[in-house]
């Protein structure tokens, strides 16, 4: 199987360079990792430069391809500043997000000039956004697995520890279908998270 997923010899010492001077470099060995790069022309985009790798985990495949725009759409993206969380009642998701999760409300944040009540939580240098609003949402009939539902992602240190935290206070959960650390839950409105646990 692993002869399959191993490109030619050949093939893996002829560089490609595209018209913008870009080329392929690899310092993995070509039994773990094969990139293949190519200019696209990408509709709305113009010319993109396009890398396609595959890796090989344990004989299972595993694609990703990143693409590369044209600097006349880089609006410079930083990261995800706030995800809002609608509530119907501000007290019991405070209550929640932060006497279960542990969260701090950043106190800059404006409250009284939005036309609903809410609160900003911090997470890291990024916040949720709760907002006392009407959901349009079923609370009931969502996904078991708040993995299969829309989520947000919250990056950890320790699943166990928080595993621990919500049967302490009788919170279901679901774990990572997949194995890897993760615990999923629902807040008081049935909004999915998803806790990760990452190294850094």
């Amino acid at each position: 199987m692993a002869s399959l997923l191993t490109p030619p010899p050949s093939l893996l010492l002829q560089p490609k360079v595209n018209p913008r001077g870009l080329k392929n470099t690899s310092t993995n060995p070509p039994s773990k990792l094969f990139n293949q790069n190519s200019l696209r022309s990408v509709k709305g985009h113009g010319l993109c430069f396009v890398t396609k790798a595959k890796v090989a985990f344990e004989g299972d495949v595993i694609e990703k391809q990143s693409v590369q725009v044209n600097d006349s759409n880089d609006y410079g993206v930083v990261s995800v500043h706030h995800v809002g969380v609608l509530c119907e009642n501000l007290e019991r998701s405070l209550d929640f997000y932060q006497n279960i999760l542990g969260l701090e409300i950043n106190e800059a944040r404006p409250h009284d000039k939005l036309p609903y009540r809410g609160a900003w939580l911090w997470i890291g240098s990024e916040m949720i956004h709760l907002m006392e609003l009407p959901n349009p949402d079923p609370l009931t009939g969502r996904p078991e697995h708040g993995g299969r539902d829309r989520h947000t992602c919250i990056a950890i240190r320790d699943v166990s520890k928080l595993k621990a935290i919500f049967d302490k206070a009788g919170i279901p959960y679901t774990l990572s279908k997949s194995g890897r650390p993760a615990i999923f839950a629902r807040d008081p409105d049935a909004n999915a998270l998803e806790f990760t646990q990452v190294d850094n």
